[in-house]
């Protein structure tokens, strides 16, 4: 399904894109926001994921998140299990909730962290938050108290940051501080306003 008015941010585990949609929705942008949607599909999908990877990945009723994502980052075998029990069901929540918004005609974003790994939705154009490998390790490292094996895993599991920047069509710069990242954001929603010159965004 062709979206004429979705914009896709993306990046990298840790580089920044919750700051970045925050940003985005104070200038008054509704977000898709993927992440979101699989955490709801995963707790759908209890039975499913019992099925797969056991009793051990249950607190009581509950998912443990730490140790599904222990697993999935230490195999590609799992990921791909996994990937392949949600993605389909995330996929199509995203298309819902963004045939939605099309019928206003009105810029939206759809934060989507695996865009360019999945392929699978056809936006107005694509932007990366982008910062560099080192920093996106240490932040990673900082924020949940892995170690450097275990935070590497992590962002080995996606495209290399910098090729996606290669990729996208707009990078938003995060290797500074907050005012330069407000000022990389505020560029980017002036172009989009840019774009749609009758609507007030």
């Amino acid at each position: 399904m062709a979206l004429n008015h979705a914009y896709v941010m993306t990046g990298g585990i840790a580089t920044g894109k919750s700051t970045v949609c925050s940003l985005l929705k104070i200038y008054g942008f509704c977000v898709i926001d993927a992440d979101r949607v699989a955490k709801e599909e995963l707790e759908n999908s209890k039975e499913p994921l019992r099925e797969m990877f056991g009793n051990n990945i249950f607190n009581g009723l509950e998912i443990d998140r730490k140790k599904l994502a222990n697993i999935i980052f230490s195999s590609p075998t799992q990921r791909e299990k996994l990937n392949a029990l949600i993605h389909p069901k995330v996929k199509v929540e995203i298309n819902r909730q963004a045939k939605l918004k099309e019928k206003f005609e009105h810029p939206y974003i759809m934060d989507i962290p695996l865009f360019f790994e999945s392929g699978d939705y056809e936006c107005k154009m694509s932007m990366v938050v982008y910062t560099p490998k080192n920093i996106q390790l240490n932040r990673l490292i900082n924020r949940e108290g892995l170690s450097s094996e275990e935070a590497l895993k992590r962002i080995n599991a996606q495209i290399d940051i910098d090729k996606k920047k290669k990729m996208a069509n707009w990078v938003i710069d995060n290797s500074l501080n907050l005012k330069h990242l407000q000022t990389q954001v505020e560029k980017f929603v002036d172009y989009i306003r840019g774009q749609y010159a009758n609507i007030k965004i």
